[in-house]
């Protein structure tokens, strides 16, 4: 049995929702799942202005994220929205500061895994994943990709692909969470990260 631990960043919802259903597949494979939720950098007159309260609210069980706690994790996935094809600056400010953890080899040899979101089928979900998985490489981790070993990955007309979980969440309205096929290829991930995570941990 192996420990996740689960970093995201979560906006408006989805990417907690996501970061809930992969946990689920963590510990349906036998493993430990734990949420750490990125610190918030916006004002919170910005939070109140565009109704996020109520998101931040859903999460308040969710400790927050510590560059320091990240070494006893065997693994991690991270998460965040797409932000013009990139992670969020929450995200971005998190990983900068784990510095201390490259100089000492901290995180070198365990997994790592990547999830996110867009509001467009062409809004980022895969440059969002290759550009979060750059610290994985620079830290000395073993990717663990989704490929296409969730068979609702060759069906998805929304997220999901063989680099790892995605969510589309369109602004309009149109769609609500995460569609049958996302959360298959999630929950599958999940598992799919824990089985490899426990083999290379052992």
């Amino acid at each position: 049995m192996a420990r996740v631990g689960i970093v995201y960043y979560s906006m408006y919802g989805s990417n907690v929702e996501m970061a809930r259903t992969i946990a689920a597949g963590v510990e349906a494979d036998g493993g430990t799942a734990e949420l750490r939720a990125v610190p918030e950098l916006l004002p919170d007159e910005v939070i109140r202005e565009q109704g996020l309260e109520p998101v931040k609210e859903a999460q308040s069980d969710v400790p927050h994220a510590r560059v320091d706690e990240l070494p006893e994790f065997d693994g991690l996935i991270i998460g965040s929205p797409t932000r013009y094809g990139s992670a969020t600056g929450q995200v971005q400010n998190f990983l900068d500061q784990t510095g201390p953890l490259f100089f000492g080899g901290e995180l070198v040899g365990k997994t790592a895994g990547f999830f996110t979101g867009a509001s467009t089928i062409h809004g980022g979900h895969e440059t969002t994943i290759l550009s979060l998985s750059t610290f994985a490489w620079h830290q000395g981790m073993v990717i663990v990709p989704a490929g296409y070993t969730a068979t609702a990955t060759f069906s998805s007309r929304t997220g999901g692909g063989p680099y790892g979980p995605t969510i589309l969440a369109p602004t309009d309205g149109s769609k609500q969470g995460l569609s049958d096929e996302e959360a298959e290829i999630a929950r599958a991930y999940g598992q799919r990260f824990h089985a490899i995570t426990a083999k290379v941990a052992a």
